[in-house]
């Protein structure tokens, strides 16, 4: 027990850049973890998205030496994803920690993901420790952001830490403060049980799991299971993260650290899991839930060379990230690719932009859509998440799609710009709450497929940035929507197919087809492009054949050899017309696929 009295767990929770991965790097310098000459920014952030985007995506443990008053202390700090797409591993990360540091800016305040995440921490009864962090800026509110936290959390504004991440200011305060007040691992048996709150793979090792033990310890050469997989494996190595891997002989209880498991299969090592004896009895440890996706969308390859490359692609990154699902699918036009599940949008542009990275691999993505559940009139019940495939025959009675709660928080002088946009769309509006620093937080309740259609990026131009959203699946409801097809040269092109609202599909429509009159290249016949909805043509363009003088080089002479000519071509396009196929390029269906970018 001595050991664990030593062990301080612990998580930084915050807004997407409100200084997390800062503030961890001077942790890091302030306890000589790291040595200043291999310090760089953002070091928990491995990935150079991260860096690029400023924000991180996968969580980075790492373990800190630290003495108070000749005690020597062990630190786990797990920096945890701010964005709202990944809620459910930031959980499971606050499962694996005794207390959390909440991180505030000083320039903006509270935000909207800070409060979600803040209240899973509540739940889960952490000890919380307020810090207001980028004291240094210019636009620094210190004093008022203070007030603001204290009304939140009911705590004294003295309680309440002041640190710089960029200069180090305060840091030092608030690794003593973590020694304070954030309580030692409580022993839970001689058990093995250990939370799996993330992962990583290696060609060579295989799935690497990272966890904290409850009970129990893991030694090099251990016969283990994850539980919720009903896999069995060899620890092949153990160790802890400082925060590069440093092996040990062995990981004992309130520890967290790392286990080399050999298992080369995507899928079997997940987020929430519990590792335990593979030959004793032990409970796994509750919470544990398979990530369900949220929105799908079809990955294509350019060139049908590059499609075993992209299954290939797609296995690896499952392999880091349970959460990714995808299947097989072949579409007419755009050859075969996959049809892929994600947490959310933001889940959608990561994977995206690892496979053109990582894997230097030009690919087409479809619309994102979400599920729709469809009752039929014979009473089956189908869930349909291509649009393709949703029928618009009259054989449904009944469509249910995806809702989700929303929480903004603007100044409000930006509310009625917001309040424009929750209309269009379809949102429902409920209660405004004016916040301590004058803010005002809006809740309101909107499809799922209304948010995914660039919702985020008007909330954020309506605001000029200083609005903050997250969001929480609500479950299904009643939804009034139609599938939109689009008929080229009269023929069905399914790579274009949407579903659409009911009462927007007409605008939707000429949209469609607009775009399209302007996309698609000259025929030698005239071009019909069509949008349809329930059997009925709802928008219509024409786009005129080019047209070739075949006269051009008759010199005077009858006219009426101008004429045959002339009723030649005639004949021609017509029987054009009839048998005419369009080979629409490939980029037209990127530039469709992409909207408005």
């Amino acid at each position: 027990m001595g050991q664990l009295n030593n062990i301080r767990n612990f998580s930084i929770i915050a807004h997407v850049d409100h200084g997390k991965s800062t503030l961890a790097d001077r942790m890091l310098e302030i306890t000589g973890t790291i040595e200043k000459r291999h310090m760089r920014e953002q070091v928990l952030d491995k990935m150079d998205l991260e860096r690029e985007r400023g924000i991180t995506i996968k969580m980075a443990p790492v373990r800190m030496n630290y003495t108070v008053d000749g005690t020597p202390y062990i630190l786990n700090l797990i920096d945890t994803p701010g964005h709202i797409d990944f809620a459910y591993e930031v959980s499971r990360a606050l499962s694996a920690v005794e207390g959390v540091v909440l991180l505030v800016d000083a320039t903006q305040g509270v935000e909207a993901q800070t409060l979600s995440v803040l209240q899973t921490a509540r739940d889960l009864k952490r000890v919380i420790i307020p810090v207001v962090n980028k004291i240094d800026a210019p636009h620094a509110r210190v004093d008022d952001v203070r007030s603001e936290i204290s009304m939140l959390l009911g705590c004294d504004e003295s309680e309440i830490l002041a640190t710089s991440g960029k200069t180090g200011a305060g840091v030092k305060e608030l690794l003593d403060t973590i020694v304070a007040k954030i309580p030692p691992p409580q022993s839970s048996g001689d058990k093995l049980q250990a939370l799996v709150y993330d992962f990583s793979y290696s060609d060579h090792r295989g799935v690497i799991v990272y966890c904290r033990l409850f009970g129990g310890k893991v030694e090099k050469g251990d016969s283990l299971k994850l539980a919720a997989a009903n896999a069995t494996f060899n620890a092949i190595e153990v160790g802890v993260l400082t925060p590069e891997e440093q092996p040990r002989e062995s990981l004992n209880e309130g520890e967290i650290g790392y286990i080399v498991t050999g298992i080369k299969k995507p899928g079997i090592a997940s987020v929430g899991d519990t590792v335990v004896a593979a030959r004793m009895s032990a409970e796994s440890l509750g919470g544990y839930r398979q990530p369900a996706p949220v929105i799908w969308a079809s990955v294509y390859p350019e060139s049908q060379d590059d499609l075993l490359q992209l299954r290939q692609a797609l296995e690896r990154l499952r392999l880091t990230d349970s959460s990714l699902s995808y299947e097989e699918e072949s579409s007419g036009v755009m050859g075969k690719g996959f049809r892929c599940g994600f947490l959310g949008m933001l889940h959608l542009e990561i994977i995206v932009e690892r496979l053109k990275r990582e894997f230097n691999l030009p690919l087409v993505v479809t619309m994102p859509t979400t599920v729709y559940e469809l009752t039929l009139n014979n009473g089956k019940i189908e869930e349909i998440y291509n649009p393709a495939k949703f029928p618009d025959d009259g054989t449904v009675k009944l469509v249910r799609e995806p809702w989700v709660a929303l929480s903004i928080i603007t100044p409000p002088q930006y509310l009625g710009g917001i309040s424009q946009i929750l209309f269009d769309h379809e949102a429902v509006v409920g209660e405004t709450e004016t916040l301590p620093d004058g803010k005002v937080k809006l809740a309101s309740e909107m499809p799922l497929r209304e948010l995914m259609r660039t919702f985020f990026d008007k909330l954020k131009s309506v605001s000029s940035g200083f609005a903050s959203l997250s969001y929480e699946l609500l479950g299904l409801r009643d939804a009034d929507v139609v599938r939109l097809d689009v008929l080229v040269a009269e023929e069905l092109v399914p790579a274009f197919a949407r579903i659409v609202s009911a009462r927007r599909v007409g605008t939707e429509a000429e949209s469609l087809v607009e775009k399209l009159e302007e996309l698609l290249p000259r025929q030698l016949f005239d071009l019909k492009i069509q949008a349809k909805t329930g059997g009925k043509i709802i928008a219509s363009r024409r786009k005129s054949a080019m047209r070739k003088d075949v006269t051009g080089y008759l010199y005077g002479g009858d006219i009426t050899r101008k004429m045959k000519l002339l009723e030649k071509q005639k004949k021609g396009k017509k029987k054009m017309l009839a048998r005419g196929k369009v080979d629409i390029p490939h980029d037209v269906f990127l530039k469709v696929i992409r909207g408005n970018e």
